[in-house]
């Protein structure tokens, strides 16, 4: 069964009115339960859970340390194309938008990459517009071949992509990939992806399935927040993570939760997601799914980021830049949308170390490197 028959399930309920009736009663008595299943998300995320933020709180730095110890990973992303043609309305690569277009070469991508690993990293996270044609899945694969004695561990955010193409991304020493569902609402997605291969709301729904497929060690999945009502998107990140966790259990399962932020376009977000809204949304994903990985990217400023370092994050992007080219580059280039954390890898290991934690470059080998050592 595909998560799209899961969420069928849900298609003549009112998530939102289901979660204004949740209780604090109901709330603290899902706390008490060791365990937890999916709908218990539509407790944790209510109103009513609001009020009930300390003890979440308690809750998810046990369950964190308990799966995860004192630790958290840093990775950068690395944006090695910004062509597009898709025409997504709150997204600075916007093909309507007019920005410089580029495309890193052999020689810069190399470059790019050696930078990025002289800070000690050895994550990496690569990104591209929807190109197909021009950034191709062979592109990102070259890319990855000429990176990948650099880093034990690479990843792609791109297009959706088929089994088989994740499947070739593999075998160029591509590890992970992260896919956001941008709005798990399908009557909205169409009108915020008008134009382009991401208008297809179904295959890039599937996509985190196809990969666990194809054999990746993690995908990290999450909806854009701030495009539809936050408490539904949230809910249905959280059940898709559920789902992917009991049919694939040999894949590691992970949530990110990038928040709306400032781009090129004109775009307003349809709600605000707060502070204490976004620390709810995390200690309930965390508290139902205790094993997943949590990321939290540079889109968040530099003291909300750490206080967040104890709550339940495993995974924190550190030296960004959203621009193609921007660990080499001295020109302006615009991002894909604007930072709020521009600490470096060094200023990043200090904060997470300031908190009893321990910052990880490394915790992964290839299979064809560890039989070689």
């Amino acid at each position: 069964m595909a998560f799209a028959q899961v969420m069928e399930q849900y298609a003549g309920l009112d998530v939102a009115a289901m979660m204004e009736r949740v209780t604090v009663a109901d709330v603290q008595r899902t706390l008490s339960r060791r365990t937890h299943s999916a709908e218990d998300l539509l407790v944790l995320l209510s109103p009513a859970a609001a009020g009930q933020l300390e003890a979440m709180a308690q809750r998810a730095n046990r369950l964190s340390v308990q799966h995860f110890g004192r630790t958290i990973q840093l990775f950068t992303p690395m944006y090695i194309s910004n062509f597009c043609t898709n025409q997504c309305i709150y997204c600075g690569f916007n093909t309507r938008n007019s920005i410089r277009r580029t495309k890193l070469d052999d020689g810069q991508i190399r470059r790019e990459g050696e930078v990025i690993a002289a800070t000690g990293l050895k994550q990496l996270l690569l990104l591209t517009g929807e190109a197909p044609k021009i950034a191709s899945v062979e592109y990102i694969g070259h890319a990855a071949k000429l990176l990948r004695d650099l880093f034990p561990s690479i990843g792609v955010e791109v297009f959706a992509l088929t089994q088989e193409e994740y499947e070739h991304l593999i075998t160029c020493g591509v590890d992970s990939m992260t896919m956001f569902q941008e709005t798990y609402n399908a009557q909205l997605y169409p009108k915020l992806h008008p134009a382009g291969p991401k208008s297809d709301y179904g295959f890039r729904l599937d996509a985190p399935e196809r990969a666990c497929k194809a054999g990746m060690r993690v995908v990290n999945i999450g909806a854009l927040l701030g495009l539809d009502d936050w408490r539904k998107d949230a809910f249905f990140t959280g059940l898709h993570a559920h789902y992917l966790q009991h049919a694939f259990p040999q894949t590691e399962i992970a949530i990110s939760f990038p928040r709306m932020r400032p781009h090129a376009g004109e775009f307003q977000p349809a709600s605000i997601v707060d502070d204490r809204q976004l620390v709810q949304i995390m200690l309930a994903q965390r508290i139902v799914l205790p094993r997943c990985g949590i990321t939290i990217s540079s889109r968040e400023a530099p003291a909300f980021r750490d206080n967040l370092v104890p709550l339940g994050v495993t995974r924190m992007s550190a030296g960004v830049t959203t621009a193609v080219g921007g660990h080499t580059s001295e020109e302006e280039e615009v991002g894909q949308f604007e930072i709020s954390d521009p600490r470096s890898v060094d200023e990043m290991c200090a904060a997470i170390r300031a908190h009893g934690y321990q910052p990880v470059f490394k915790d992964w080998e290839p299979l064809e490197k560890a039989v070689a050592v």
